[in-house]
């Protein structure tokens, strides 16, 4: 990822702050999930206020944060999250949905990962993202959730997995996520 390092250090400080509560918190795995999902929609709130023509140096760290934490996000839903879903009985068609969603999220990333700041389409791919994640979260919040809440799942447990395979991914090397 072709990224600024110095513009992206104020975001980057500010959401690592938060990354670091929420894995010291929430380990239950729902609990820390849903922190992920508001860390990211906090991104997306930061990015919308400075409005289609804003200031390329203050939205491109933004952007580029969001997509590092959504790719990590995704990497545990996958790698642990989702395989232990999989017991739980009638969750297979909103994993799978959930799966599919995350092939559409990670194109997306990859589009934006190569492109510059200044490219006609970066800020409406990063926006087409943010809506494409804020349906996503909320499926996942309002139907997978709540099934799984209500399963024999050991979520603390799970929770502590997530948290801890977050927290190796976020500190290994950009090119290794």
């Amino acid at each position: 990822m072709a990224t600024n390092r110095t513009s992206k250090s104020s975001a980057s400080n500010r959401t690592s702050r938060k990354h670091a509560s929420t894995t010291a918190k929430d380990r239950d795995a729902i609990g820390f999930l849903m922190a992920q999902h508001r860390e990211v929609e906090d991104l997306f709130k930061q990015f919308e206020k400075f409005g289609e023509d804003g200031p390329l140096d203050e939205k491109e760290p933004i952007v580029r944060m969001a997509c590092e934490k959504l790719t990590v996000h995704a990497t545990i839903e996958e790698e642990i999250f989702y395989p232990a879903a999989r017991e739980v009985d009638g969750v297979d068609s909103l994993l799978n949905e959930a799966e599919v969603e995350h092939a559409t999220a990670k194109e997306l990333i990859a589009e934006l990962d190569s492109m510059d700041a200044d490219d006609e389409l970066f800020s409406a791919t990063f926006t087409v993202l943010s809506e494409y994640i804020k349906h996503h979260v909320k499926e996942e919040e309002g139907e997978l959730f709540p099934k799984l809440r209500n399963s024999h799942m050991d979520l603390d447990k799970l929770g502590e997995a997530l948290a801890a395979h977050a927290d190796e991914l976020m500190a290994a090397e950009p090119e290794m996520r």
